[in-house]
């Protein structure tokens, strides 16, 4: 199966492997191939972490014509397994990638790989050693004192030969002897200090059987899987870095003349979160979780079980990048990722989790009336969420309360005009008024109201489970763990809520498995796969951001009296309704048009009400750039990197910088590296761009020459491309950006390659 057309955030941004690659390119190094590999260990689920590395290195070869290889490290046979194999092939194709060609194994080497370890043996590279693995540890020193070779490498080649064979034959019980490499006990690195590279198991393997009791350790057998596929461009975490040394070592001992090699780049770490798959499986197997598909883990089974789409994922690793240097990222800045990726898509339902009842007593008994946007039915009795009535309102209260009108969703007016209570004093109904001169819109005589509340009809609800998830741990990095206390200790006792009870709009009564909503003014919410016709079952991906409470309530006094009335009642929120109705009628008129450029609600909101962010906007889109990409610069980007004291971005500063990422220009990582310099110094982001040397040439007109120039000068390559040799495109990319001085747009390069070829 040939490999699809790259998903535009996979390559959109630049990244310091990026660029490596497309200077390799350039250079012709590997004859212009790229070929890189995702190698996971079949021994637990893929997590968000594994997702990132899938799209670098699918990506990278994708924008390069390149191929990714999916080959499984299966060298532990103890802990691995077909199901988790399985499990990957799945998670990767979800993501919207196709490696090339079969599934490859590191067991699929076994024989060659045993091969090269005997002719190490021979070169005099490789011994048995007999130390057990404490001994072994002593031996190898520290990282202040070399270590002392093994008594037992001074075995003669005949008597390794024969240890080795004799391990291979299963004479000897699980680490009685390893066959380390001979290289060096007072290297500074330790992996250099005679690694083992076979050790025995006597285990069943998922693949392999009984045929071998000897398996190679992942610094053997990694690199040289790698040479055995051709990899030019080997891409690890961090962690990796020392173990670089080793594998150049391995694969020149055996005779590759032209390597792969290993570049390093940092793992993703998200606060809140647990990236570790020794500690998630024990967080299974110890049942602390519900199985690797709980939502509230990391794994990719988890995030699809919550409801968070493949290019919500993709969004994601796009906008943090690709670093040389470990950090931590923001948990929210996945939940604005996602809710970015759903707000678009998910339509929008109606769902009280605590209901509380309400009967309309001037409404008829017997009516049921149908209203828009959705075949609503609307009868006398009614649910609203518990916590939308209060009956001592507080200060700012912008909810039902004794007395106090406000808006059904899509409905009337109503009014409280009476509250029921059961002999302990729990509020049982409220008994309210309607206006049936409301319906839809404002009062007839003018009048507005300054809340709105979403409703389900009782008598046609539809009794459901809902899920409600937090964070699965209380403290930001919980595998940093105290003096005297234990990782599972951070554990957020509070981080699942379920309710049974709640009450859905009846068009959610049969919904498929996986389909997403959002509840209005609740969040977005995946139909879980435990519903059953008639009984559904939903887990909150992630509720709705609230950023704009403050600006919405016009003033720091009122911002004040905001909070002081979320103190006395906790349960306050302020949702898009409420906002909504605060606006006057010209920020209202603000707001519809900016959301007829497409701008989210929230974002359109945020710039309807703030006439200082509404004013840059409009410089930004006259400067040139798009209404959506000015929002997201202004909104998004700038609040990251603006420090107190730092020079003021003019509107026209952010849409110039803008308008050159929305034209392809620059990159959206060199673009957020330019915005970090307008801050600190105050320039422009064209004189960054060009004292940086970011700019990126993109259009048919500049790139058109230097492509025409490349083709002319290579016809064979040309006719050979034509004859079927589709990864010569990466050749002719890497020409063209050497031509353009490293300065042109691989992805444009390769669109306009591929048309004029």
């Amino acid at each position: 199966m040939s490999d699809p057309k790259p998903p535009a955030s996979v390559s959109a941004g630049s990244n310091f492997i990026r660029e490596i690659v497309a200077a390799d390119v350039a250079a012709n190094k590997h004859h212009g191939r790229v070929a890189t590999r995702f190698p996971p260990e079949p021994n637990g689920y893929l997590h968000i972490g594994h997702a990132k590395s899938i799209c670098l290195n699918f990506g990278l070869a994708q924008e390069f014509g390149g191929v990714t290889n999916l080959r499984f490290d299966d060298t532990n046979p103890t802990t691995e397994s077909e199901e988790y194999a399985q499990s990957i092939r799945e998670a990767v194709q979800w993501l919207g990638f196709q490696w090339s060609g079969e599934v490859r194994n590191a067991s699929d080497y076994f024989e060659q790989l045993y091969a090269w370890a005997i002719q190490l043996i021979k070169q005099g590279d490789a011994y048995v050693c007999s130390l057990n693995e404490t001994e072994m540890r002593e031996y190898r020193g520290t990282v202040m004192e070399a270590g002392r070779l093994s008594p037992y490498a001074s075995r003669t080649v005949e008597e390794n030969l024969d240890l080795f064979a004799r391990m291979k034959a299963g004479e000897f019980k699980d680490s009685e002897h390893t066959l380390r490499a001979r290289i060096d006990m007072a290297n500074a690195n330790m992996k250099m200090r005679d690694p083992p590279i076979y050790r025995i198991r006597h285990a069943h393997h998922y693949r392999r059987g009984n045929d071998w009791v000897i398996y190679p350790l992942y610094d053997y057998a990694h690199c040289l899987s790698d040479a055995i596929e051709e990899i030019t461009h080997s891409i690890c975490t961090l962690e990796f870095e020392n173990n670089r040394e080793i594998y150049d070592w391995l694969i020149g001992k055996v005779g590759f003349k032209m390597p792969p090699h290993q570049f390093e780049f940092a793992r993703l770490n998200l606060t809140y979160t647990m990236m570790s798959k020794r500690k998630l499986n024990a967080l299974v197997q110890e049942k602390k979780v519900a199985g690797w598909d709980d939502p509230r883990l990391p794994t990719i089974l988890g995030m699809r079980r919550r409801g968070v789409t493949a290019q919500a994922l993709k969004n994601f690793c796009e906008e943090i990048g690709v670093a040389k240097a470990n950090s931590l990222i923001d948990v929210q800045r996945l939940d604005a990722a996602i809710r970015d990726d759903l707000e678009p898509s998910a339509p929008r339902a109606m769902a009280v989790l605590n209901p509380l009842t309400v009967v309309i007593d001037n409404y008829p008994e017997a009516q049921i009336e149908t209203l828009e946007p959705r075949a609503l039915p609307f009868s006398r009795k009614l649910f609203i969420e518990r916590d939308d009535f209060a009956e001592v309102a507080p200060e700012g209260w912008k909810r039902l309360a004794p007395g106090v009108e406000i808006r059904l969703r899509h409905a009337y007016f109503i009014k409280c005009v009476e509250v029921k209570k059961d002999a302990s004093g729990e509020i049982t109904a409220l008994h309210c008024t309607y206006d049936p001169a409301t319906r839809g819109g404002d009062g007839p005589d003018g009048r507005k109201v300054k809340g709105t509340l979403h409703w389900v009809s009782a008598e046609h609800a539809v009794d459901a489970k809902v899920r409600l998830y937090d964070h699965l741990f209380t403290v930001e990095q919980p595998d940093v763990v105290e003096e005297g206390k234990d990782w599972r200790d951070y554990l957020n006792p509070k981080s699942l809520t379920e309710i049974s009870g709640a009450k859905l709009e009846p068009s959610l009564a049969n919904v498929t498995t996986g389909r997403t909503f959002q509840f209005e003014r609740l969040g977005f919410f995946c139909a879980d796969r435990e519903s059953a016709a008639g009984k559904p079952v939903f887990n909150r991906t992630v509720a709705l951001r609230d950023n704009f409470a403050k600006k919405v309530e016009g003033s720091d006094a009122q911002a004040a009296a905001a909070k002081r009335a979320e103190k006395k009642s906790p349960s306050i929120a302020v949702s898009y309704e409420d906002r909504l109705g605060k606006l006057s009628s010209e920020q209202r008129a603000q707001l519809e048009l900016l959301e007829k450029q497409g701008l989210s609600r929230d974002d359109a909101l945020a710039l309807s009400t703030d006439p200082a962010s509404h004013k840059l906007f409009g410089e930004a889109v006259a400067a040139g750039a798009s209404a959506k990409s000015a929002a997201r610069w202004l909104l998004s980007e700038l609040p990251r990197v603006q420090q107190e004291g730092a020079p003021a971005i003019s509107g026209r500063g952010l849409g110039e910088l803008a308008a050159m990422v929305d034209a392809g220009k620059l990159s959206g990582t060199s673009a957020k590296e330019v915005l970090e310099e307008m801050v600190r110094s105050g320039k422009s982001a064209s004189s960054i761009v060009e004292a940086k040397g970011l700019r990126q040439m993109s259009g048919a007109d500049a790139l058109g020459p230097l492509v025409d120039e490349v083709l002319g000068k290579h016809p064979d390559e040309v006719a050979r491309y034509k004859a079927g040799n589709k990864n010569l495109i990466g050749f002719f990319t890497g020409l063209v950006i050497k031509a353009a001085k490293g300065q042109a747009d691989a992805k444009a390069v390769r669109e306009l390659l591929v048309t004029k070829l």
